[in-house]
């Protein structure tokens, strides 16, 4: 290693031991594009002594080649590791490095600063202690500049360093970088940031880096690796109240039966009792496991495996948490929200969260507003877009244990991810529990949904017809029912113009208010399904994703979806209400199959193709389709 330390050569288990009782400090880089995020960690890995002599020696080489310096090493290639990166001169992804000093080691993660990678800055300000925000000198302070320091407010970071870089080429003027601090400070006072520190700097000349620059001699503050080697950081999370998410149910034999996770927050001893969420039961600890053996108290950070000293139900994406002092629990809360998916977020659309090890799928039920990063208004919104951030209510389809953020960082946030590509499309932190949700019960009822259907003798079901305006969804709907009426049969039809008259007339046909009105209907149809009757809905219903909630609200067998299939050229040429003809002319936004998409079923349980099929001949289909299941 290109290393100066006389220790290492003196006594390397010194050197050891006196390296493994340093403390560790995990910082991020982030700002604007191009304000040398990665050229100042590589004069930190440099200017510490922690590149190998290969390593500088394909620096040097690759400085020549690919780097943006002249004959000068470019430093930023020790941290830009993608070919992508290198072609372009700016960060795509987190890149994690590690090094240390004499006195603290470090875990760095250089974040991307285009708007387009905000979502991995935000990953890597999920574990950081201290934000290094970097400022071009002769740009100032910008958006993405002011959207960093937001999401590193929200992520709870308290210490924030202001790198105000590329001091040389402004010619190191102290008025401009007074400027800077007096404008970034202003902005700030909006953030929940409690330290604040200004340093002016040239990563590239090495300027306030390592070592004091002679050219601001103007400057009396700590140089950045000062500022690193001595910030103090609070770290209270082993003075939190004992949290631990279930990983693992660890059991290898009939002799044992451990719980294993990573703890999130306190501290745990034999002993001590335990309350298990969201089930609420207690116990004590009988053991702390680990590979190494058993522990006489654990610790926040530390993996270990749980045994109590009672047979108690727990599994995994439960949380064993101090019984004085155990997490709330909640399906429905309000949360900051920082979306980061390529779709944006619609309200009533479904989604898996992701806290801890535990999985719920969850809705937004309400887009309260959201934030301008640069003046930090709140703003009405109907969605949410790539790098948008609001605060948002949410409902889960089942209780879960959590903590209000700012209480217990690690068991109060969370990840959205989608139900079909299994991407990330979202981070929050959760702000408090809705409390009308923990005073809503389930009432047991005597008369129930068998009780119903068996006076009626029939199997209730709820048949959904998807599919283009014009393809004949209401007509096969209409025959379909006449023929169960004839039956004998006790139904109800759900027809989509007819229910815009009433229950959904206040909403319009942007996708956010599409999805709400087929969560409503898909909710009315439930509860028509429990009341014994066999449901015919014909709705458009656009999106995969509604139709798939709208399903998931069903018993197995109870909903059955129909794709009533006809080409757009078929249904433009039927046209019955004359809407194509106004669609194309743009007196309709949002016309589905016009300007708004459609999505085929993929699994649909049967497919009517009205090209070549009557309305009667579809109709007798599906009612034969009923009478055989």
């Amino acid at each position: 290693m290109h290393s100066d330390s006389a220790l290492i050569e003196e006594d390397v288990e010194e050197y050891l031991r006196a390296h493994e009782h340093k403390t560790l400090l995990r910082f991020i880089t982030c700002g604007s594009v191009d304000d040398g995020k990665s050229t100042l960690i590589g004069r930190l890995l440099y200017d510490s002594k922690m590149i190998f002599e290969d390593q500088l020696a394909a620096l040097e080489s690759d400085s020549k080649k690919v780097g943006t310096q002249g004959d000068s090493i470019d430093f930023a290639l020790l941290v830009d590791g993608l070919a992508a990166e290198r072609e372009q001169g700016i960060t795509i992804d987190v890149a994690y490095r590690f090094f240390s000093t004499e006195n603290r080691k470090f875990i760095v993660a250089d974040t991307p600063g285009h708007e387009q990678y905000t979502r991995n800055m935000a990953t890597g300000a999920s574990t950081a202690d201290v934000a290094i925000i970097l400022i071009d000198a002769r740009k100032g302070v910008l958006t993405q500049t002011r959207r960093h320091s937001f999401i590193t407010s929200l992520m709870g970071i308290k210490h924030v360093a202001i790198a105000v870089n590329k001091m040389d080429l402004i010619g190191y003027d102290e008025a401009a970088f007074t400027a800077i601090e007096e404008d970034y400070r202003a902005f700030a006072k909006g953030l929940d940031i409690e330290h604040i520190t200004c340093i002016p700097m040239s990563a590239l000349g090495g300027d306030n880096v390592t070592q004091r620059s002679a050219k601001m001699d103007w400057y009396d503050g700590p140089t950045l690796m000062t500022y690193l080697e001595t910030v103090e950081v609070e770290n209270l999370t082993q003075e939190r109240p004992f949290r631990m998410p279930i990983q693992w149910v660890n059991r290898p034999n009939l002799d044992f039966r451990g719980f294993s996770g990573q703890i999130a927050a306190g501290r745990i001893e034999p002993g001590m009792e335990i309350k298990v969420m969201p089930s609420g039961k207690t116990s004590r600890v009988s053991k702390i496991v680990t590979f190494d053996g058993d522990l006489p108290e654990a610790v926040a950070g530390q993996s270990v495996t749980l045994t109590l000293e009672d047979e108690i139900d727990v599994s995994r994406g439960d949380m064993i948490c101090a019984s004085e002092h155990p997490a709330e629990i909640t399906d429905q809360f309000e949360a900051h929200l920082i979306w980061m998916g390529d779709e944006k977020m619609l309200p009533g659309r479904p989604y898996i969260m992701k806290t801890g090890a535990h999985q719920v799928p969850v809705s937004v039920t309400k887009l309260k507003h959201t934030i301008n990063v640069n003046t930090m208004e709140e703003h009405a919104a109907r969605s949410l877009v790539l790098n948008e951030i609001g605060v948002c209510n949410f409902s889960a389809e089942r209780d879960f244990p959590f903590d209000i953020f700012r209480d217990v960082p690690a068991t109060g946030s969370f990840i959205l991810i989608d139900r079909i590509t299994n991407a990330t499309v979202g981070a929050g932190t959760i702000n408090f529990a809705l409390r009308r949700a923990s005073n809503i019960h389930w009432q047991a009822l005597d008369v129930n949904k068998s009780t119903r259907a068996a006076l009626m003798h029939q199997t209730p079901r709820t048949i959904w017809m998807t599919g283009l305006s014009g393809a004949g969804k209401s007509t096969i709907a209409n025959l379909v029912e006449k023929k169960l009426h004839a039956l004998g049969k006790h139904t109800y039809t759900l027809d989509g113009d007819n229910v815009r008259h009433g229950l959904n007339r206040d909403l319009g046909f942007t996708d956010a208010q599409r999805v709400e009105n087929i969560r409503r209907v898909a909710e009315v149809a439930k509860l028509m399904t429990d009341a014994g009757l066999i449901v015919l809905v014909s709705f458009i219903s656009p999106f995969r994703a509604e139709r798939r909630m709208a399903r998931r609200l069903f018993e197995e067998g109870e909903f059955i979806e129909i794709f009533v299939d006809a080409s757009l050229e078929t249904v433009e040429s039927r046209d019955p209400k004359g809407l194509y003809k106004k669609a194309r002319k743009g007196e309709i936004a949002n016309f589905t199959g016009i300007d708004s998409p459609y999505e085929r079923p993929e699994y649909a349980d049967l497919t009517i193709d009205s090209n070549k099929m009557s309305a009667e001949e579809a109709a007798e289909k599906i009612v034969a389709l009923l009478m055989d299941t």
